[in-house]
């Protein structure tokens, strides 16, 4: 069987076992070839399947090709790494954080003494988090009975910048620095910098009406763990949030940036720029673990159970090789609706998986990722 036979029989066989919907997953081989498999349909009872141009939701990847632009801005001497942020963006300028909560439940602030930078932001050591993977937000949010961004101000950290890793909103706030020195949207910029460059014509803040005809549904499990219909979508732009996960994307137009990470950063970013996204910034057990805090939205995430792991300005790294083929130093991530991709410089290999159903880190979807891994390496 040749390898896109193998992958297309990997995936069909997985979501079909797992009882997914639906997924589409595009590779680079090793020997250089694109295979694009599809299995499932787009959404729960209807009859249109899964194809490989299915627009997905892709959410937190959107965060790799965020740190690209700022990476470009820095290689041009516009944006310094570890230049306090607080007068290119308001809204950090004197951030706040949670020092704990009184007696009535209510958080207690106080300021923070080191700076926001972008090397902060990039390697989520800013100290911004998600209140749906974060204790600490989550009881903030529930006190103030709002969201975690109100007034045009961050939410508040939970750490000193600098001084911790917790995965959160810090790459949206990389969105804006990268409006405010560009002078222009971020998507208009991620167009011209980096979507154009590498040929990227599906991936987009802004679906058009063909591109809306042909996305997957999202879908949610419910409390007797089944899944189903789930009624979701993302604000038209402007909005906060956006360099952090607003992308909407297909699986072989998001290998196309993996490509460009295979390729050394070509014809996106220079050297200095590719050794931000390689180099890692920050190792621990805690590197990309994201706790159930939200079961809804998150399973709870640990793609290397008991390992340490790393944090490079953009991608997470995995110290030692992977259970299902990829090198050690490899480079990934992923995104809420279930969507995971990793890029394997030393083996040239890259893989994108898009499935689109809550909660992140679903244990059958992170099966059926696993045997679309296996199936690319050839194991």
């Amino acid at each position: 069987m040749d390898a896109e036979k193998r992958i297309q029989a990997a995936l069909t066989d997985a979501v079909a076992a797992n009882g997914l919907v639906g997924a589409v997953a595009a590779a680079r081989l090793p020997d250089g070839a694109v295979a694009i498999a599809s299995a499932g349909v787009r959404a729960k009872g209807e009859p249109q399947p899964m194809t490989p141009d299915t627009v997905f939701w892709i959410a937190s990847c959107t965060k790799a090709i965020t740190s690209a632009a700022v990476l470009q801005l820095v290689e041009e001497g516009r944006i310094g790494l570890d230049e306090p942020l607080g007068e290119r963006l308001p809204g950090v300028t004197a951030p706040q954080l949670v020092s704990g909560f009184d007696a009535a439940g209510a958080p207690i602030l106080r300021a923070a003494t080191q700076p926001v930078t972008a090397r902060r932001l990039l390697s989520h050591t800013a100290g911004y988090g998600y209140d749906f993977c974060n204790e600490t937000l989550a009881r903030y949010t529930a006190a103030i009975g709002g969201d975690q961004r109100t007034n045009g101000q961050a939410s508040p950290l939970v750490f000193e910048p600098g001084a911790g890793w917790t995965y959160g909103v810090n790459t949206d706030w990389a969105g804006e620095l990268v409006t405010t020195v560009a002078g222009q949207g971020l998507d208009a910029y991620l167009e011209r910098r980096i979507f154009g460059p590498l040929g990227m014509t599906e991936t987009t803040f802004s679906p058009s009406e063909a591109q809306r005809g042909r996305r997957a549904a999202m879908h949610a499990r419910g409390p007797d763990g089944e899944l189903g219909p789930f009624a979701f979508d993302m604000p038209t732009p402007p909005y906060f949030g956006m360099g952090g996960g607003g992308l909407y994307s297909t699986a072989g137009d998001y290998l196309k940036f993996l490509d460009a990470i295979l390729a050394g950063g070509g014809p996106i970013l220079g050297p200095q720029g590719y050794a931000g996204l390689t180099e890692p910034q920050w190792e621990g057990e805690e590197v990309g673990v994201l706790p159930p805090v939200n079961g809804f939205l998150c399973a709870g995430y640990d793609p290397f159970p008991g390992e340490a792991k790393r944090w490079s300005l953009g991608f997470l790294m995995n110290v030692r090789p992977g259970r299902n083929g990829r090198s050690a130093g490899s480079l990934a991530w992923g995104g809420l609706g279930n969507c995971y991709y990793w890029a394997d410089p030393a083996k040239k290999v890259a893989g994108v998986f898009l499935a689109q159903h809550f909660p992140f880190g679903d244990p059958a979807a992170l099966a059926a990722f696993g045997a679309f891994e296996r199936a690319v390496y050839g194991a």
